[in-house]
């Protein structure tokens, strides 16, 4: 069997909070992805998607876990072994302003990492920053211009020409299309699709948007207050879901049919804290399913034919 391209196991990341309070960000999280396949993380805001997406590259140091890419240990390398790393893992972000330095040109961005990384310098990185223009669908006569002087769509553009600069083999994702008009997302995401079948890419796609993940995505992980509570195929996990909180998490997503009105229980209430855990289950002060059980032990995972959830009264 093949090692897959990246595997998290045991991920965690705690944050400092006040008064010492330790704010459980992402707790435990097993992931993995193979080559040139797109695996979508979702959830609710604030369940840790984001944290453990940058957690995974070290962005932000984990407390705890194992990073494996490539066969690599990404947590154990230092110096020139993780600037090779970062060659073959890059990240686009959720704000295409906000990822973008302001006082650069849009041509001298995109020749950096080349520089940096030793690939290109001087008229030979300026030429790969306008192929990589014109790889993303922008002229490359735009590389003098500045980032305020494209819209929010051509900027993420810009942006994923960055993330392609070193021809990865792994890109994360981070809401990358939340930020941009209903028109925009569908031409970001058919580029993003574009992408993977030519460059054989493959996607950690972090996106509170269902119907995104669904149409992009070939497997997901739901993840509730940081851990991952549900795994499986995009088609068999929406369509099955074995977790109370993904089923919830699908059927609140709306319908263009005033006609259409849906059967069941709600998805109510707020996310708990996660400074303050509620004690086994997390999901259990918001499930309609929640028995003692679920107040007192953390569910184990279970897992058949590539779908697992942990849940101590599974979905049939």
């Amino acid at each position: 069997m093949t090692a897959p391209l990246l595997q998290v196991q045991g991920l965690v990341k705690h944050f400092a909070g006040r008064g010492g309070v330790r704010v459980r960000a992402v707790d435990g999280v097993d992931l993995d992805v193979a080559a040139a396949e797109a695996l979508g993380i979702v959830g609710e805001s604030g369940c840790g998607k984001s944290t453990a997406a940058r957690a995974m590259l070290r962005l932000i140091e984990p407390d705890a876990g194992s990073i494996r890419f490539e066969g690599a240990d990404v947590r154990a390398a230092r110096g020139a072994a993780l600037t090779a790393l970062r060659r073959r893992m890059q990240m686009v972000f959720q704000d295409p302003y906000a990822s973008l330095n302001p006082r650069r040109s849009i041509g001298r961005t995109l020749a950096e990492p080349l520089t940096v990384h030793r690939l290109a310098r001087g008229a030979a990185a300026w030429e790969q920053a306008g192929a990589l223009l014109e790889e993303v669908g922008l002229p490359a006569a735009v590389r003098s211009r500045y980032p305020h002087e494209f819209s929010g769509g051509q900027r993420q553009r810009i942006g994923i020409a960055r993330a392609l600069a070193l021809r990865p083999a792994l890109l994360v994702a981070d809401e990358p299309v939340s930020a941009l008009d209903v028109s925009v997302q569908a031409q970001i995401l058919l580029l993003l699709r574009r992408l993977q079948q030519e460059r054989g890419l493959a996607f950690v796609f972090v996106s509170h948007d269902l119907a995104v993940v669904r149409w992009f995505c070939s497997r997901v992980a739901v993840m509730y207050l940081g851990r991952v509570v549900e795994r499986g195929p995009v088609a068999t996990v929406f369509r099955n879901p074995r977790h109370p909180y993904t089923r919830l998490l699908r059927d609140a997503v709306p319908v263009a049919d005033p006609h259409r009105r849906a059967a069941g229980p709600r998805l109510v209430g707020d996310l708990p804290s996660p400074a303050a855990p509620p004690p086994g289950c997390h999901f259990h002060p918001r499930c309609p399913r929640a028995t003692a059980i679920c107040r007192e032990q953390a569910p184990a995972w279970t897992e058949a034919g590539g779908h697992g959830a942990a849940c101590h009264h599974p979905l049939d």
